[in-house]
This record gives structure tokens, sequence and C-alpha cells, in this order.
């Protein structure tokens, strides 16, 4: 989603075992950092054994929240996640989050389920029953201002399977202004 580059510095929120992180370590390879965030200690311990065991030298993760990332201002030039976004409460914050730690130019590639516009909370809540990873998921609309009120440009949000009646599996990008 991210198309990542030789040397770059990488953050994946919500990293669950640690596949995306490891798979963005190969991409960024021994100059690249790629890190992962997770609020929990099994996570965070399933993640640190899979790296090991795939030797990973270039991958560290970190606990912590996605509306607070435990990284300094301008240090990464890419933020994925898989699906997490939508699960938090104040997701003002974590887009507030990613822009902070991305420099200059740096970029976004995250998977989430996204909302058709026409939908209300209330219709996406009701669909929260038939498909996880809904509860709470923005519309495209609400995607697209919140990553424009926390200083993002270029945004797209790119629909790529249904998932329920006005729901769909969707990537989204954005970037950083240099």
């Amino acid at each position: 989603m991210a198309e990542l580059g030789e040397g770059e510095t990488v953050l994946d929120l919500g990293l669950g075992g640690g596949i995306d992180v490891l798979l963005s370590a190969r991409r960024v390879g021994p100059t690249g950092k790629a890190y992962g965030l997770d609020m929990t200690d099994e996570m965070l311990d399933l993640a640190r054994r899979n790296a090991a065991e795939a030797g990973a030298a270039n991958a560290e993760f970190l606990k912590g929240h996605i509306e607070a990332v435990p990284l300094p201002d301008s240090s990464v030039d890419v933020v994925i996640s898989n699906c997490v976004i939508n699960l938090s409460v104040d997701k003002p914050a974590v887009l507030a989050e990613m822009h902070r730690v991305l420099r200059a130019g740096g970029r976004i590639g995250v998977s989430d389920v996204v909302a058709e516009d026409r939908l209300s909370p209330s219709e996406r809540a009701e669909r929260g029953s038939y498909v996880g990873c809904i509860a709470g998921c923005l519309s495209v609309g609400e995607y697209r201002d919140g990553l424009t009120a926390a200083g993002l440009t270029d945004i797209s949000v790119t629909f790529t399977h249904p998932v329920a009646d006005g729901l769909h599996a969707a990537i989204i990008r954005a970037t950083k202004p240099a």
C-alpha cells in the first residue's frame, strides 16, 4: 500500500503479530527501520518472537497507543496501518499523530473499513454486527476531512471490495507536505 523504499523508516500502527512490520523491514532493507506499535504486551511479545525467528534486526516494537505515538516529531517516512484506526475512540488524535511523526514529504498507506457518505453513524453501527473491524468506521468524507484537518494532502480513499451494504475495505493514502 505504501510502496516502501530502501533506507526508509516506517511505522505500523497496531502491529498485531508483527507480520506487516517484518515485511516492511525486508522492504526498507538494512539501512531502513520498521517500527511496530501496539498497546498489549501479548502482541508485542509475539511480534518480538516473530522478528527474532525472521532475523529482522531492523524491526523495533513499541508499547503505546495510536493516539499518542511514542516517537519524536518528524521521525518516520511512512505510516501504515491495517484496520486499526476505526477502532480508536479519538480518530482526530490518531490522524494528528500520523502527521506529527511523519517527515516532510512523508506518506501514509492505510487499509481500513470505510463507509459510503450516505450512511449515518447509526447505520454503520448496525452493520458492525455483520462484519468485524467496522465499529466506529469513518465515511469517505470524514476520512478526507480528518486527514485535511491534520495537515495531510494528496488524499485518496480507494475502495477495494465491499464488506457490507455501504461499507468497503479501502486503501487510504495521503502525504505530509514537503
